[in-house]
């Protein structure tokens, strides 16, 4: 069951991440560049694990590739709804203004209800010294990105 749940899980997740690209896109390029780039930093090690986990559930390795790929179509169609929804009357960004901060605001809960809470059950100094160190260096890379693109 955790395996399918897994794959539900994260196919509304790759939905979410295809509606930042297309919306980012349509805002500008150095925009969608740039949430390109972040999506695909968060999502190698996320499908890893996505993979791992199917496996412990049962799944074989072709079972669980193809599983996998089915779910990172749902990034296509999340893309595919931002430019729909973007329309042809009226101003694209009128259109759009809803998609970043509902992708974003999805994020920040995910991090803020699903993570923040293992990283502030940590006891050891220096492991939480690693995660910040972690967290300061990831806003490092996508600040200069967006110094380098802009």
């Amino acid at each position: 069951v955790s395996g399918y749940l897994n794959l539900m899980a994260n196919s509304f997740d790759n939905f979410t991440h295809g509606l930042a690209v297309g919306g980012s896109f349509l805002v500008s390029f150095p925009h969608g560049v740039l949430t390109t780039f972040a999506i695909l930093l968060h999502e190698i090690p996320h499908e890893v694990g996505d993979f791992a986990i199917l496996l412990k559930s049962g799944f074989s390795r072709w079972e669980a590739a193809k599983a996998q790929l089915c779910t990172a179509t749902a990034g296509i169609f999340g893309a595919l709804v931002a430019i729909i929804l973007s329309g042809s009357s009226g101003t694209v960004a009128a259109r759009t203004s809803w998609i970043l901060p509902f992708t974003a605001g999805g994020f920040l809960h995910i991090a803020l209800v699903t993570v923040l809470p293992d990283l502030l059950k940590e006891e050891n100094p220096k492991e939480s010294m690693l995660q910040l160190l972690s967290l300061l260096g990831g806003i490092s890379v996508m600040a200069t990105m967006s110094f380098l693109v802009e």
